[in-house]
């Protein structure tokens, strides 16, 4: 394999790897401390709910719904994105966001319940 195409497939494994197995975000803000840190490097696993295309809202196929207590990855009912933990799954595909630092966190307490197909997905360590 020659250089260029040994590039070509580099980035292709990348961008599969980053748009359907794993993404890596900051943890921005203080509302999911102690157990994160704002500046925390978050590692999100897209694959844990279901198959979601990138430009697509919402999944193309789904096998999980969140579990009380899973820190998940999602975009806000304003469009956001935020990480949170789960409180409360909810029959009807919503689930019900809370930040650790209850008195720093804007979460589902102010916006009410996220529709589960907002959620990009889980995150694994940070």
């Amino acid at each position: 394999m020659n250089g260029r195409k040994a590039v070509l497939l580099a980035l292709a494994v990348s961008l599969v790897l980053k748009f359907f197995l794993f993404e890596f975000m900051i943890a921005q803000g203080h509302s999911m401390e102690p157990a994160i840190k704002n500046g925390a490097v978050l590692v999100i696993n897209r694959l844990r709910y279901g198959l979601r295309l990138p430009w697509r809202q919402n999944y193309l196929v789904r096998w999980a719904k969140p579990k009380e207590g899973e820190v998940v990855v999602f975009y806000t009912p304003s469009g956001e994105l935020a990480v949170k933990r789960c409180s409360e799954p909810v029959d009807g595909g919503v689930f019900f966001a809370e930040g650790d630092n209850r008195t720093d966190s804007y979460d589902s307490r102010s916006y009410g319940p996220v529709p589960v197909d907002n959620i990009v997905g889980k995150v694994l360590g940070y």
